[in-house]
């Protein structure tokens, strides 16, 4: 660009054959005195070097020669000022570029260098150039480096050092050379040209504001250099950082229309902290609702605390984004697991409560809560008060003793986002998290709605893949995700890790692979529905041990589990969240639906069972669940006796009480004993007896009883024992026996032959 050209501005001063009228002995400015009838200058009109030029006779010790004309000064413009010179008698002088700079009111702008680096004269008669350029950004070569104050300019020369001497003057020239400082003028506005020094400590903030607001659709280049920035910065144009930023914790950049991790990182230098300032601008940006990490890799050295990166918010409820990209763990003492042990005073009125903690200020919120006694899997901290020296927990403890000690186990996340208090609709979409064995994967907020995760890897997790310690999970998606244990290699009883956890409602679980963890999910809260998943947890050892792969921990859990492939785990159906377990009157055990479901295990036991119902107080019962259309196979091992168990490690079931239990329509490959409820059998009689008796223990599932008789069909004629047809209705019993397993068909007479009964462990309503 030449502003000469595309402006069509005079940037060459009028010659010095056309009078000394344009020329100035002060600064340039209007009513300043010029050389016109003074003595000491003179036009010589034919000099043999220059042709017309200019003679002064050096009289003052600075002595200045400016042109009356104002050049235009523009951000992003440099002129190249020059002259040349030759001595002709007397004392020598040194001779310098000098210009002086006007602001817009057209006064001369202090502080501001005017002259270049001066030349010395050591001989008569040769001709010297004296050169400097000026200009409004301090690049390298820039001799007189202004800001932004300066509007326009007055070009000339002074001559410094001893009087007396004759020296002549060529006409000067003023040429636009700003080509040589911007590569493409056309689509870059440079932060040095608006006063950006990128010194590492001058504030260039307002520098900064100011290219962007001349960039005009151009891109603003940050050029090589540490710019310091002291305020929020917002840039509007495109943006290409050559050079790095500087800021405060607390302010935001703000890139719009370059708002993506890799420009960040540019920014900053440094992965870590241009994520965690993208992060924060993501959470202050109206024109831009995700984060776009375009396929980066970001090395993290210790946790990423989202809220403190945002600072300025503790809850937030626009949809917010960060997808497509790594997270990678690097080895580190930030992501040792923080662990501490108190003893406690628990009362079960305040079941989601600790109190006499002496040193409750030292655990962390978000601590996983182990005891010797009462303490339900994946029990947290949510929050306490330091002043009471209280804990509270996101579940109940369903029979912890009035005192004990509790160990606190507050794991370390690549993504926390526990310091929110409130966190709604935000997702993490086609992100790898590559923990390593370092690490756990995320932590939700406190409190949320809709935290949806889809796409994603959790790549060996050290403890945990996702955690909520709180509330943050209410309506939790997560789809199609990836969880790979970092356990692979070991056997089933040595590994300790989980997938997920919830404690809250109306969970979407879809379409996700697992492989090897100790138990993939733990779910408390209910209306979940886990459907399309598949994760398996077996290991080599012949005939081994195999875990919960998804545990239920509420007993009235309203959830749908269908079209999942459970690979060698077990499904637990629990009540360990309940602060008063025994049954009280409560709805118990009710609204579970497995349904479609591929269940399949390998090298196991004969006493293994893929779904465990196991309450942890005494008098639950069934009340309302169905086990339909599913595929129960097992090869290698041992056949399994049967699929379905009741653990009675802590209580028994009221086998007596079943409502509405569905168990049909499934299929057995290796199994002994196949449960069904209804469950329609053959009786036959060759001996002519007045009762029938059958045990269905085989059939009805979890030691159910066989409360009633629905059905009763003859297959052929029944005989007496004349061989004579009995017409006569035969009236059937149910809980028969000790165990009350049984069924009695009571004839009025000796009878023989063959029936189907059809009998139930429920009352169906």
């Amino acid at each position: 660009m030449n502003k000469a050209i595309t402006e069509g501005l005079q940037l060459t001063p009028d010659p010095f054959i056309d009078g000394l009228q344009n020329w100035s002995s002060q600064n340039g400015r209007h009513g300043d005195d010029s050389y016109i009838n003074r003595s000491d200058a003179v036009v010589v009109p034919a000099d043999q070097d220059f042709g017309g030029c200019v003679e002064i006779s050096k009289t003052m010790s600075v002595q200045p020669l400016r042109w009356f004309t104002r050049i235009p000064v523009t951000p992003g413009c440099y002129l190249r000022v020059r002259a040349r010179v030759k001595m002709v008698s007397g004392n020598l002088p040194d001779v310098t570029v000098s210009c002086v700079p006007i602001n817009s009111g057209g006064g001369v702008v202090s502080g501001l260098p005017q002259d270049a680096p001066a030349i010395s004269l050591r001989s008569y008669g040769d001709v010297v150039v004296v050169e400097g350029i000026l200009g409004t950004g301090a690049r390298g070569g820039v001799d007189l480096a202004w800001d932004d104050r300066v509007r326009h300019v007055h070009v000339g020369l002074s001559l410094t050092g001893p009087t007396g001497g004759i020296i002549r003057i060529d006409d000067l020239e003023v040429e636009d050379i700003t080509g040589a400082f911007l590569r493409d003028l056309i689509d870059v506005v440079d932060v040095r040209d608006y006063g950006a020094v990128g010194d590492g400590s001058t504030d260039d903030t307002a520098a900064f504001l100011a290219a962007d607001n001349a960039a005009d659709g151009r891109t603003v280049l940050v050029s090589a250099g540490t710019y310091r920035l002291t305020d929020h910065v917002t840039i509007d144009s495109a943006v290409r950082f050559e050079g790095t930023v500087t800021m405060p914790r607390s302010k935001r950049l703000q890139l719009v229309r370059s708002y993506d991790l890799p420009t960040y990182i540019d920014a900053f230098g440094d992965e870590q902290e241009g994520f965690q300032k993208a992060i924060q601008a993501l959470f202050d940006f109206t024109d831009h609702d995700t984060l776009d990490m375009m396929g980066r890799r970001v090395e993290l050295t210790q946790p990423t605390d989202v809220q403190a990166a945002v600072g300025d918010k503790r809850s937030y409820a626009n949809q917010r984004k960060i997808r497509n990209g790594q997270i990678h763990i690097q080895d580190g003492p930030a992501f040792n697991t923080e662990t501490h042990s108190e003893a406690c005073t628990y009362d079960p009125d305040r079941p989601k409560e600790l109190s006499d903690v002496a040193n409750v200020s030292a655990i962390p919120v978000g601590s996983l809560v182990v005891a010797g006694q009462g303490v339900g899997r994946e029990v947290y901290v949510s929050g306490k008060d330091v002043a009471r020296n209280r804990l509270y927990l996101s579940q109940p403890l369903w029979g912890a003793p009035s005192s004990q000690t509790y160990t606190f186990h507050r794991f370390k996340y690549a993504l926390d986002f526990s310091g929110f208090d409130n966190l709604q609709r935000f997702v993490l979409q086609d992100i790898e998290f590559l923990l390593a064995d370092k690490a756990s994967g995320i932590l939700l907020p406190k409190v949320g709605l809709i935290f949806h995760v889809k796409d994603c890897f959790f790549t060996g997790p050290k403890d945990r893949g996702l955690t909520s310690h709180a509330e943050g999970c209410q309506g939790l998606l997560i789809d199609r995700c990836q969880f790979l244990s970092s356990e692979s290699g070991q056997d089933v009883a040595d590994r300790h890790t989980i997938g997920f956890n919830t404690n809250k409602n109306d969970t979407k679980i879809r379409n996700n692979r697992a492989v090897r963890f100790r138990t993939w999910a733990v779910m408390g809260g209910t209306g979940h529905i886990v459907t399309g998943n598949h994760f398996f947890q077996g290991d080599t050892v012949s005939l081994g041990p195999r875990t919960a792969g998804i545990v239920f921990a509420e007993p009235q859990a309203k959830t749908v589990f269908s079209a999942n492939y459970v690979d060698n785990c077990y499904i637990e159906w629990t009540n360990e969240y309940d602060p008063a377990p025994d049954f009280s009157g409560e709805l118990s055990f009710g609204g579970l639906h497995i349904t479609g479901n591929i269940i399949f295990s390998s090298n196991v036991s004969r006493n293994y069972a893929p779904i465990h119902v196991k309450p942890f107080g005494s008098g639950h019962y069934l009340n309302g669940m169905s086990i339909t259309a599913n595929t129960f196979k097992t090869i290698k091992g041992q056949a399994l006796d049967r699929v379905d168990l009741v653990d009675t490690t802590h209580a028994d079931l009221d086998y007596g009480r079943f409502v509405d239990v569905a168990v049909h329509s499934n299929t057995f490959h290796g199994i002994g004993k196949q449960i069904q409820n209804p469950v329609t059998v053959p009786i036959v009689s060759s001996t002519g007896d007045t009762t029938w008796d059958i045990d269905l223990s085989d059939f009805l599932p979890f030691g159910g009883e066989a409360r009633v008789v629905t059905a009763i069909v003859p297959e052929g004629r029944i005989k007496d024992n004349a061989n004579a047809t009995i017409w006569d209705m035969p009236y059937c019993a149910g809980g028969i026996g000790a165990n009350r397993r049984s069924v009695r068909v009571n004839w009025r007479v000796p009878a023989r032959g063959k029936v189907f009964v059809t009998a139930r462990c429920d009352a169906p309503t």
